[in-house]
């Protein structure tokens, strides 16, 4: 298939622009339906919750459908979607997005839990088994989602997978899937309430998310330096086989996304850690007040 035929959706696209960001949406119907869904499955949850007089914090609705499912929507069907086969530096945007944002906002939902707390007696027991599983302890073990999170951004940009997402709508949308999933076997164990394999203790936690900050900020530097262009033929070409004459040199273009990629992830990344923070004086909190109880109790005795 030649670059032109691959190239013709964007034929016509306007200059990029900020604003373009928040007016230029799409619909991508295979992302749309799956986002519907899992957002309806999480509410019904809730729903059934509620019916039966059980509270939900509200800030975990808001989190994992609001903000979690609202920000998947917007790295992939707003401007930075329609723009994302165009600009490196847009696809940047989206790809931190995908794969640290959206994983923490999905995590601090708790959605496991709601599953657990709400799901009928036989589909609880599959869960709770699939939890257990030496399948689920394996791909939620700390050092390996470490690896799969920092060698996934390498893989994506220094193989034929970048390219081959630019040229078929099929791997594109699989790539921001991919994403997803890499950032939440990652973060999820680290940040989020549900009681999955592969937990530890806060101060590996906050290595790990440290762990982080030097390693999106040298796959960035490696980026700008880099004199082979990510992309290469796709986007030289595109000025011609689109018609998109506003188009910035792809290597100034290359360099601003590796710029992108070293200051958001350590932006992320310090969220990460007050997170973190956050959740350790509050479990402290909670295990003192424990603690004071059980005193209580001897004294009392």
């Amino acid at each position: 298939m030649s670059i032109f035929a691959d190239a013709s959706e964007l034929t016509g696209l306007a200059p990029f622009s900020l604003g373009r960001v928040f007016t230029g949406w799409t619909l991508d119907p295979f992302l749309f339906v799956a986002l519907v869904w899992v957002a309806g499955a999480y509410l019904y949850g809730v729903r059934v919750l509620h019916s039966r007089g059980d509270r939900w914090p509200v800030m975990r609705t808001v989190s994992f459908v609001v903000f979690g499912m609202g920000i998947f929507a917007f790295a992939t069907m707003s401007g930075l979607g329609a723009y994302d086969t165009a600009l490196l530096s847009v696809h940047m945007v989206q790809h931190m997005l995908l794969s640290m944002v959206v994983p923490l906002l999905l995590a601090l939902g708790a959605p496991v839990t709601l599953a657990l707390r709400t799901l009928a007696a036989r589909p609880r027991s599959w869960l709770l088994a699939v939890l257990h599983s030496r399948v689920a302890q394996v791909l939620t073990f700390a050092p390996l989602t470490f690896t799969l999170f920092v060698i996934s951004p390498w893989a994506l940009y220094f193989t034929g997978w970048y390219d081959a997402s630019l040229r078929s709508t099929f791997v594109h949308e699989m790539m921001h899937v991919h994403l997803v999933l890499v950032g939440s076997l990652f973060f999820w164990p680290l940040v989020g309430a549900d009681p999955v394999p592969g937990r530890v203790g806060y101060p590996f936690r906050l290595l790990m998310v440290f762990l982080t900050l030097p390693f999106h900020a040298f796959l960035g530097v490696t980026i700008m330096g880099q004199q082979e262009l990510i992309g290469g033929s796709w986007y030289r070409a595109l000025p011609e086989a689109a018609g998109l004459t506003w188009l910035p040199d792809p290597a100034a273009d290359q360099h601003l996304a590796g710029g992108i990629l070293w200051g958001s992830g350590d932006l992320v990344g310090l969220l990460f850690l007050a997170v973190l923070f956050t959740q350790w004086a509050r479990s402290s909190m909670r295990e003192a007040a424990r603690e004071d109880r059980r005193l209580d109790r001897l004294e009392n005795r």
